[in-house]
């Protein structure tokens, strides 16, 4: 059970959460936590009216999109919403969800799944006391900035979120947190699997030598500098970078094609490797880093990125991983992993549904989620713990108990 000692102020509404279908996995994870976390609290003053309904078996809300076969959708919700703290969750990024166009089955785009986030705040009807979204993956995170005559996609979004009633927007890594000045007087989070990601890689690989010697972060482009040097730091490592040498005097899939990686940093030579991006896409930038790495002689190479799109299929990663050039990938599971991915011995998925869940449920009192957005003191522990036992307990047991997420 998380830390309580900060949720003993009265909720802002009733909870509520409606997961859309592209979330419903991780909505009903979500729901079970807090579900349990509020039956075990013991400071509560249940017999207080404000805290009718606050112990419930679930909090999840019925919702429902269906499509028509022209396209159009609509949104119902089959609970009363008024009154409300609402919570919406919705994967933009959820491909293996499908409906009937003109007789043909196809998947929904991002655009389809945003729509209906906006369907499912239009059905309440402006009856619940708050609205917050859940978007895992921000919707066209990397339309975010304007370089010559186009779209600026994402914060038009964020501000037409804001203009529908929506309190805060929560969402995970951020391609640019810096959309956020879109909406500067609206709550916007762009939260950090960090500590997440160092307890998915200690506990899978009982060897590493967490020194300068053993080990280094890189960096696949100058875009997450910042999340390198933040892992980096932790562990007390150094910092290597390459950077995307473009061709710019064409455009290929609407982006300047990669002529090469150049690559900024000491020798890897015998090191394990560790690269970090927000996103793997078709994945083509990161094992061509990987492969540069060890034709440096790095000795393992390890892929982390919050989400893990694999536009281009998992064969690429299968065919890397036969040849030695990757020892492992790590992502998240906030947004859809297709069911053989979970198949590889390659790949690890890092759980952040209880890690949503306490913020949830912090959230609705209102309380302070400072420290959840700090895991400093929580990293720092679980190394400490590696590097004396060269493993991560699953009970937790060295860690205090407001750290246990």
């Amino acid at each position: 059970m998380p830390d309580q000692s900060k949720l003993v102020t009265v909720p802002v509404g009733w909870l509520g959460i409606v997961p859309l279908k592209s979330c419903e996995a991780l909505g009903k994870t979500v729901d079970s936590y807090i579900a349990n976390w509020r039956k075990e609290r013991e400071h509560l003053n249940t017999e207080n009216i404000v805290f009718n309904g606050y112990i419930r078996d679930s909090y999840l809300l019925e919702s429902d999109c269906p499509r028509f076969a022209s396209g159009e959708a609509k949104a119902t919700l089959n609970n009363s919403v008024r009154g409300a703290d609402l919570y919406i969750i919705a994967d933009v990024t959820n491909t293996g969800l499908k409906y009937n166009l003109y007789g043909e089955c196809v998947p929904m785009t991002p655009d389809e799944h945003y729509a209906d986030i906006k369907r499912v705040i239009a059905a309440a009807a402006g009856k619940a006391r708050r609205i917050n979204v859940i978007m895992p993956f921000l919707y066209e995170s990397r339309q975010h900035k304007r370089n010559r005559r186009e779209s600026l996609d994402c914060a038009m979004a964020l501000q037409e979120l804001v203009a529908m009633g929506v309190s805060n927007i929560i969402t995970f890594d951020a391609h640019d947190p810096r959309v956020q000045n879109a909406i500067p007087s609206t709550g916007f989070e762009s939260l950090m699997p960090t500590y997440q990601f160092i307890k998915c890689l200690l506990r899978s690989t009982p060897d590493l030598e967490l020194d300068n010697d053993h080990m280094m972060v890189i960096s696949p482009d100058e875009g997450a500098m910042h999340r390198a040097i933040y892992f980096a730091n932790h562990f007390g490592v150094d910092v290597g970078m390459f950077y995307k040498r473009r061709d710019y005097s064409r455009v290929v899939n609407g982006k300047n094609p990669i002529v090469a990686h150049e690559f900024l940093g000491d020798s890897v030579e015998g090191k394990d490797v560790i690269i970090i991006d927000d996103m793997i896409a078709s994945g083509e930038s990161m094992l061509d880093v990987a492969r540069q790495l060890k034709k440096r002689k790095a000795r393992r190479v390890f892929c982390l990125a919050t989400f893990g799109l694999f536009t281009a299929g998992l064969d690429v990663f299968d065919k890397a991983y036969d040849e030695g050039v990757i020892e492992k990938v790590i992502t998240t599971n906030v947004i859809y992993q297709k069911p053989e991915l979970l198949t590889r011995d390659w790949y690890i998925s890092a759980d952040l549904s209880k890690y949503m869940a306490i913020l949830i449920d912090h959230l609705n009192h209102d309380a302070s989620i400072s420290d959840l957005l700090d895991p400093t003191v929580r990293i720092q522990t679980r190394i400490n713990e590696y590097k004396l036992t060269h493993s991560i307990s699953d009970n937790y047991e060295r860690v205090p108990e407001k750290d246990k997420f």
